[in-house]
C-alpha cells in the first residue's frame, strides 16, 4: 500500500511538472514572438489603416466598473488622433439584446472623438481568435494594429500570424489593482495553452458568415 501511494504521488508530481513545463512553454513563444511588436507610445508604433480594438464591456460579470474598457478606448482614440490609424473595427460580444460590447464601445469612442463614419463593428468578436479570423475573413485585412493591454496584445499578435495577419499592438494601460491583476494575468497564461490548442485542432469562429463592405 505504501509503495502504491508514493507511485501516485510521484505520478502527481509529475503531471503538476508538466503541466507547469507547458504553461511556460507556451508562454514564451507568445512572448517571444511578440516581442518586438508590441508599443508604448504612438510616437513609436508604424501607421496601419485600421485598427482592430478588441472588446470588453463597461461593467464586469460582478457589476463593477471596468476600467479595461476605459483603458483601450482611449488608447484607440489616442492612436486615432495621432494619425497612426485611419479606421477602428470595434470587434466584440453581442450573444443578446443586453449584451452589447461594440456599440458600447463605438458610444465611447465618439464621446472620445473619433467620428462615427471611422468606425466599423464586428458583433460576432465572441473571443480572441475570433475577432482575428473574422478581421481577415470577413473584413479583408492583411495589415492591422490591435489595440488591447500588451498581455493580450501579445496572444493576439499570435494568432494574427497564424491567420495570415501582418499585426502589430498597441498597449493600453494594464488595471493596477493587485487582485484583478493577479486574476486576469493568471488567467491569460491558461489562455495561451488553450490558444495553442485551438490552433492545432484548427478552431474556427463561432460565427463567420459573409464578408462584408467596409469603408477601409
Amino acid at each position: 500500500m505504501r509503495r502504491y501511494k508514493r507511485w501516485i504521488g510521484v505520478i502527481a508530481i509529475a503531471a503538476v511538472v508538466a503541466v507547469l513545463l507547458v504553461i511556460v512553454v507556451c508562454d514564451g513563444w507568445v512572448r517571444g514572438y511578440a516581442r518586438d511588436k508590441t508599443f508604448d507610445t504612438t510616437d513609436a508604433i508604424p501607421h496601419r489603416t485600421v485598427g482592430l480594438l478588441l472588446g470588453t464591456a463597461p461593467i464586469t460579470p460582478q457589476g463593477e466598473h471596468n476600467y479595461y474598457f476605459d483603458y483601450r478606448i482611449e488608447a484607440a482614440a489616442r492612436l486615432f488622433q495621432a494619425g497612426k490609424i485611419d479606421y477602428i473595427l470595434v470587434s466584440g460580444d453581442n450573444h443578446d439584446r443586453d449584451y452589447d460590447e461594440p456599440s458600447c464601445m463605438r458610444d465611447s469612442l465618439v464621446a472620445h472623438g473619433v467620428p462615427a463614419d471611422r468606425i466599423v463593428l464586428d458583433y460576432a468578436g465572441f473571443r480572441t481568435l475570433d475577432s482575428i479570423v473574422r478581421a481577415k475573413e470577413i473584413f479583408g485585412r492583411d495589415s492591422l494594429t490591435i489595440i488591447s493591454q500588451k498581455f493580450h496584445n501579445e496572444r493576439a499578435i499570435y494568432l494574427a500570424k497564424s491567420s495570415g495577419i501582418s499585426a502589430v499592438g498597441y498597449n493600453a494601460r494594464d488595471v493596477s489593482r493587485w487582485d484583478k491583476y493577479i486574476k486576469i494575468h493568471g488567467r491569460e497564461y491558461l489562455a495561451r495553452v488553450k490558444m495553442f490548442l485551438d490552433l492545432l485542432t484548427d478552431k474556427q469562429p463561432r460565427f463567420l458568415g459573409e464578408k462584408e463592405e467596409t469603408p477601409f
